[in-house]
This record gives structure tokens, sequence and C-alpha cells, in this order.
């Protein structure tokens, strides 16, 4: 019993001076910190509580369902063996759905540092997903070389196909003007400052009038009844600068999409459930496999309900892949599957009624 309390006390110690901590922190320490707390529990062998949330699934003959993947940052496995273990356990958990979604999307960041053997770890361990799967580039996977091994593994970072009366966009929404020739940093240099996203050295995050101009010639042919999903990395919207959880045009890719009457967009970056809308364009983010981020200060969507604050004595916590159920309308029940608690749904109902409608539960643990 003595010794019971005594890991007891250890355990409640730790999370006190975590949660001290924490207030302190910036973005770039949250992991350093968590890392550090997640060591004692793991040495106590206290298990975090769950919280448990209905799905909502789509229904009708043209409605489908894909699956997704995203942020998953891995090293080489020599380096770091607990993130290739998070993305292949999301593999194995999109494989074991009944039934198998029409695809599967990755939402970038497959890598750590955009090294070759990384992004090659990367690829190697997608290719068991038995769905097709699709690709888009985050700034870990692209600003080592500038994308070549990427292109060489994956293709081109900006496409766009039409499935079941759905049209999909994928861009690159990590553009960065040329902070690093005048500055003559080596191409580890460059990426290890993209990496630093609060370190103000680096310019915003941009979707580029290149492919703003390619994203209007593909939307030509398409009425404003077509519904449209759009996928990038960072958000397309404005939300925190310092983090560069912001695309500094997204404004502008927001007056291109804004002519069609339902828009999805969905993104990855931020490693946490977020909800927006403006005007008829609905955003949802991804969930990460390699760890979740705190929410920003300021400036926070209206219509987020922020998950429960992740339990820093357990990796997984807070992590997780998911599902999106498509209405025949283009709208969609983003369905976040977080892996040491049950699933939560953010449903079409939800951002069409702006909030006032199948409201999801909201956190009995505050966010931070």
């Amino acid at each position: 019993m003595n010794k019971l309390k005594s890991v007891e006390t250890r355990y409640m110690e730790e999370r006190g001076k975590f949660f001290h901590d924490l207030k302190n922190l910036d973005r770039r320490s949250f992991l350093k910190v968590s890392a550090a707390a997640m060591g004692a529990a793991v040495a106590s062998g206290v298990m975090p509580s769950h919280s448990f949330q209905s799905i909502s699934v789509a229904q009708g003959s043209a409605a489908f369902r894909f699956a997704y993947i995203s942020d998953s940052h891995l090293y080489e496995k020599k380096i770091n063996d607990r993130f290739v273990r998070s993305l292949l356990r999301a593999v194995e958990d999109v494989n074991n759905l009944d039934a198998q979604p029409d695809f599967v999307f990755y939402g970038g960041d497959l890598a750590q540092l955009g090294q070759p053997k990384e992004l090659e770890l990367g690829a190697q361990i997608l290719k068991d997903v038995k769905a097709p799967i699709k690709m888009m580039v985050g700034e870990h996977d692209w600003y080592f070389d500038m994308g070549q091994k990427w292109r060489d593994l994956f293709g081109k970072p900006t496409y766009s196909w039409d499935y079941k009366g759905i049209h999909f966009v994928t861009l690159n929404s990590v553009v960065e003007r040329d902070f690093w020739t005048r500055r003559g940093l080596t191409p580890m240099e460059r990426m290890m400052t993209v990496a630093g996203l609060d370190n103000g050295v680096q310019s915003p995050f941009s979707v580029g009038q290149e492919q703003r101009q390619w994203l209007r010639k593909d939307l030509a042919a398409y009425s404003d009844e077509t519904p449209l999903i759009v996928f990038s990395h960072s958000p397309l919207y404005k939300l925190y600068k310092k983090w560069n959880f912001w695309t500094d045009d997204a404004d502008e890719v927001q007056a291109i999409l804004k002519r069609f009457k339902q828009v999805v967009v969905i993104h990855g970056h931020t490693h946490q459930l977020l909800t927006n809308r403006i005007g008829n364009i609905h955003f949802h983010g991804m969930l990460s496999t390699a760890w979740p981020w705190p929410y920003a200060p300021e400036g926070m969507p209206e219509l987020t309900v922020e998950m429960n604050r992740p339990d820093p004595f357990n990796p997984n916590d807070g992590c997780g892949d998911g599902q999106v159920h498509v209405h025949a309308d283009g709208l969609v029940d983003k369905v976040y599957s977080l892996w040491n608690r049950g699933p939560i749904t953010v449903s079409k109902a939800y951002t069409a009624s702006w909030g006032r409608q199948s409201v999801p539960p909201k956190p009995n643990r505050a966010s931070y």
C-alpha cells in the first residue's frame, strides 16, 4: 500500500509540475516537455481516462467514404521508431475498416526532415494500404531538396480529379518566399528553419500565384453547383501567424472558391480537431499520428469544439486517424478516430447550421 501511495504521489507531483510549466511554453518547447512527462507515466503505470462519442454516417446511394492519415513526421527507424509504429497503426486501422473506404488520403508531413530515407520509409509503409491512396505534401517533406524526392516517389504536388459527382483538388499550400539564398543556408539549415515554425526567420506559407492561376483554370470548366473538396496542408484561412498556422494568400484562394455553393476544405499541419466556416466554405483539420499540438492562444474559429487536452503521460493520446463521409451535396461528416478515446464526429448538420445543430460534446477537460 505504501509503495502504491508513493507511485501515485510521484505521478501527481509530475503532473502538477507539467501543467504549471505548460503555461510558459512556446510551441517548439511543448513536445520536449511532453516527452519528459511521458516517462514518469510509463514508470507509474497510470493510464488516461477515455471519452466516447457516437459516429454519424452519411446515407444515400451517392454517399461514399474515404479515410485519412496525416502528419507522421517520420525519422529513420534507427533514430525514432515510435512515429514509425504510429503510422503502422494508422495503416492497420484503415485496412481493418468494414467495408473498405473508396480511397485513402495522406495529409502531408510524412517525413520530419525531408530526408530521402524518411520519405522512402513512409512510402514503403503506405504501400500496404489496401485502398487506393492519394498524397499531399507538407513543409517537412519539401524543404530539404525542394520536393525532388517527393516528386520522384509521389508525382506532382498539385492535381485534381473527379469522383461520384465531387471535384477534388489537392494544393501545395506550404510555398515560402526564398529566405535561404541570401543567408547562404545549406539544405539542412533551410529544412531546420522551416521546421521551426515560430522562429521569425522564414516567410509565411502560401499557395502562390502560379497555383492560384492553375486553380482558376482547373475550376473554369465546372459550374457553381459542382461540390468541391479541397485538400491543403496548412489551413486555407488565417489562424495563428506566429506558429505558421496560416496561409498568407488564403483570402485570394477563398475568393476563387467563393462562387461554388458547397465547398469543403480539409487540412493537416495543426495536429488537432479544428472546425471553421467562412461563407460557403467549410473547413476541417486533421489529426496527427505523431503528436498533438496545443490550441493557438488566439484566433480560434468559433465553430471549433476543442478536444479534451491530451494526456502528456500517454504518447498516443490526442493522436489518431479518421474517416470522411461525403454526402451527395459534397458536404461531409468528419469522423476523428482518436486512438485512446472514442471517435468524435463533426457533422454536416453542425457546420451547415453554423453550429446550431448536432453540436459535438464539449470537452470535460479544458484544452490547452
